[in-house]
């Protein structure tokens, strides 16, 4: 069987928080989404949260969409009955964004190695998120991690990192060496483009061309390089995920300046046509 890409949206993106108007039930996103051609959804809970996700079990299972989780374990203890939770709706894919977040690298080392040995015990890919005010919310640290904990592999979203750093381009070769190590040790992709100073830019601005060609490069490597290390049978999954405001930009109205639906069709595109021009694999 040949490799296969898999590509979520994310429930948390399609909220529209305009002021005075109540969301869609769930229903009617995850109907969207199926309509689009998607392949999974990604939930976004935490401990608290854990009965409203699993009450999303018939939309899963109604729609045949596969499931992605960004667990958010605010303790280390958090974790295990996340995973408990993603095994129930047959999740394909867990994203940790740590709640944890010691002081120090020497410090944040424990917790790491502590959450893949729980995640060990589970029959789904269990990732750490690159994530702003999360466990591997800076570049440096993460590298530094990285280096300490060989079996730490990553879901790459590195809108955080550009923000976090402040990074301008065009980057240097330092910078350039940092990303590369970052995206061999991911195994999975989230789509969502920012700038230096802004974490969601709109994909068809022209001032935002350059962050377009820089990300869009991000995940040719990064997509290349998983496929060349893996077994011909294996599946990537890349989540689109577009953020409803704040993170959203808005006008004097609360009204956001973009379709956030169109540019996330628009990523999904650009990631399907990296997947068809990838050579084919022979191991």
């Amino acid at each position: 069987m040949p490799q296969r890409l898999e590509i979520y949206q994310s429930l948390w993106a399609m909220e529209q928080r305009q002021p005075g108007i109540p969301e869609a039930p769930a229903s009617v996103h995850f109907e969207r989404i199926k309509a689009a051609g998607y392949q999974g959804v990604c939930i976004d809970p935490n401990v608290e949260e854990i009965n409203d996700a699993l009450a999303l079990a018939p939309l899963f299972k109604d729609h045949q969409l596969s499931c992605m989780v960004n667990a958010f374990p605010n303790t280390v203890d958090e974790l295990t009955p996340l995973l408990d939770m993603a095994s129930e709706l047959q999740a394909k894919q867990v994203n940790i964004i740590g709640g944890v977040m010691p002081l120090t690298v020497l410090d944040t080392i424990p917790v790491v190695e502590h959450w893949i040995r729980v995640a060990a015990a589970y029959d789904f890919q269990v990732l750490f998120e690159t994530h702003r005010n999360a466990t591997l919310n800076d570049l440096f640290a993460t590298l530094e991690i990285l280096q300490a904990v060989p079996e730490l592999r990553l879901c790459a979203d590195l809108s955080h990192f550009v923000v976090d750093r402040e990074i301008s381009l065009p980057l240097n070769p330092i910078q350039e060496t940092y990303f590369e190590h970052i995206l061999q040790r991911s195994d999975s992709f989230q789509g969502r483009i920012s700038n230096n100073e802004q974490i969601q830019i709109s994909v068809q601005f022209p001032q935002h061309q350059a962050w377009v060609t820089q990300f869009k490069s991000w995940w040719q490597a990064g997509i290349s390089a998983w496929s060349a290390r893996q077994t011909e049978d294996a599946t990537l999954r890349f989540l689109v995920e577009l953020g409803p405001p704040p993170y959203a930009i808005t006008d004097q109205h609360q009204q956001e300046l973009i379709d956030r639906w169109e540019e996330a069709l628009i990523i999904r595109a650009w990631v399907e046509a990296i997947w068809a021009g990838l050579p084919p694999v022979t191991n």
